[in-house]
């Protein structure tokens, strides 16, 4: 359900679902954005990375056989020049400093904007805690 949600530009999280909806429509979308809808799948929705980078494969036209794992995989924080596990974007941090005019969630998820916008599917503090608190028990456990 949540994976659904996400490839669908149905988060309730308004750059992610501009981002989702802009690759839905056109098969692109903008490097920035990729690193946020890849870091809220992965760490907000706790959903393997390899699913975000079959989705990718599927809708981007200028999907690429290294560039695309490589590039989820640094999002995860597991590949060979990964970015650290514990960065965890804030979409909507991301959004105020790249969309501070709200052109961009405007044209692809306008009703964001709206007097009623959508709920989101998870709290973004909670779930970026579950996910640090998911690595943080990951790396004790190799640890012993």
């Amino acid at each position: 359900m949540r994976l659904a949600a996400w490839q669908r530009g149905r988060t309730g999280v308004a750059l992610v679902d501009a981002g989702m909806r802009e690759l839905w429509h056109t098969g692109f979308m903008h490097n920035r954005v990729r690193m946020v809808v890849a870091s809220f799948l992965i760490k907000n929705l706790l959903i393997d990375w390899r699913r975000g980078e079959e989705w990718f494969w599927d809708t981007l036209v200028d999907a690429d056989a290294a560039n695309n794992p490589f590039n989820w995989q640094w999002v995860a924080g597991s590949g060979a020049d990964a970015a650290p596990y514990f960065r965890v974007f804030n979409p909507d941090l991301q959004a105020k400093k790249f969309d501070p005019q709200e052109a961009y969630v405007q044209r692809w998820a306008p009703e964001h904007r709206s007097p009623t916008p959508p709920e989101p599917i998870v709290d973004l503090g909670e779930s970026r805690k579950a996910a640090l608190d998911a690595f943080d028990t990951m790396k004790r456990t190799a640890q012993s």
